[in-house]
């Protein structure tokens, strides 16, 4: 389990950084201004948490437990929550209320995992879904050019086997961009440039964090 710190943003879209030697680096814009609504410790939930709050929201559209939680820590309510585990240490340099500053997370050059929602693109075929070929379209082949091809197997078990591929809701799934390396930091603009492309599409929201298969989440040697 990632236990790296991280935060809540959202992302802008995407740009371009020239370096010194002319090089173009494609970079996705990410908006944070995380803070923090909550606790989790060791001694009364087992085991160690931050939660963080995202957007805000009015009152009128928030249920009334949340609501009391929100006044009695004194902060405006949340839209997105969520819960980023940590040690015991980490948790306790930031109060309740606390706004995290981007630069007391990451550094340039360390590398984070970025984790959204894709794009939903609906009902799709096997081609669209799978990059699936198609059929030939030669020879008298009719009305089969985008087929998935044969999905039996015959008498023996005479059924189709769970987990074939066919058409069906493609997209609007949980994915993580791993090992994403920090290229810029604003903190006064509260922005993050991220190498690449996240997932999400343009006002998603999205949980970064240090990478959790990458020399511990912070810049390789």
């Amino acid at each position: 389990m990632n236990q790296h710190p991280g935060v809540m943003g959202r992302k802008l879209g995407m740009t371009q950084i020239f370096t010194d030697d002319g090089t173009v680096v494609p970079c996705t814009v990410i908006e944070s201004s995380s803070v923090v609504v909550g606790k989790r410790t060791a001694d009364k939930d087992g085991y160690d948490a931050l939660i963080l709050g995202f957007g805000d929201k009015r009152e009128k559209n928030t249920s009334s437990p949340l609501l009391g939680q929100f006044k009695k820590a004194n902060i405006t309510p949340k839209r997105t929550l969520k819960e980023f585990r940590c040690t015991a240490e980490y948790a306790t340099k930031f109060e309740i209320g606390q706004t995290i500053k981007l630069d007391d997370v990451f550094e340039v050059g360390q590398f984070v995992d970025v984790r959204g929602t894709t794009r939903g693109r609906g009902f799709t075929g096997v081609m669209v879904r799978y990059n699936f070929a198609g059929n030939v379209r030669t020879h008298g082949t009719h009305e089969y050019k985008r087929h998935g091809g044969s999905i039996g197997t015959n008498m023996t078990p005479g059924r189709v086997l769970p987990g074939k591929k066919m058409p069906g809701q493609y997209g609007n799934e949980t994915v993580t961009a791993a090992n994403q390396p920090i290229v810029k930091i604003l903190v006064e603009e509260n922005l993050i440039l991220v190498r690449g492309a996240v997932p999400g599409s343009r006002n998603s929201v999205v949980a970064v964090r240090g990478a959790n298969k990458k020399s511990g989440g912070k810049k390789s040697a």
